[in-house]
């Protein structure tokens, strides 16, 4: 079997990409990589970036797209956790969330594997993203 070198990206779909951007650049420290609109502006994209991290996140705001909010019992994706490199990282994060007003869980044993931790908050479209430590 080939082998995989790595998640490339993640592409998420929003109800409004320029207010996600703003937030993923505002709570994450993710910075615009590229902005563009495909089919006659029925598709915007807005490509985000920490080049130092390699990590790589596109909000995708599909024309036409229903309004409802994020749900993870629906078919397709959970979450999408980030790793930290351990706990005085997600105790920064909780702090650097709490600076910004942004609600969080507590910090908690992750279900995974319970030597680690997990932070769990939400984005504007209310994705659940979560900070691991790894």
């Amino acid at each position: 079997m080939p082998d995989l070198a790595g998640v490339a990206h993640v592409a998420l779909t929003v109800t409004d990409a320029p207010r996600s951007a703003a937030w993923y650049t505002r709570v994450l420290g993710l910075r615009e990589a590229a902005r563009f609109a495909e089919g006659d502006g029925a598709r915007q994209k807005i490509v985000l970036t920490d080049a130092a991290n390699r990590v790589l996140i596109g909000v995708v705001q599909h024309g036409g797209a229903p309004a409802d909010r994020f749900d993870e019992r629906r078919t397709g994706l959970d979450h999408l956790s980030f790793a930290v490199p351990g706990r005085a990282a997600l105790d920064a994060w909780a702090a650097h969330l709490d600076a910004l007003g942004v609600p969080y869980s507590p910090i908690a044993p992750a279900t995974l594997d319970p030597r680690t931790a997990v932070l769990v908050f939400r984005d504007p479209d209310h994705i659940q993203l979560e900070l691991f430590t790894i």
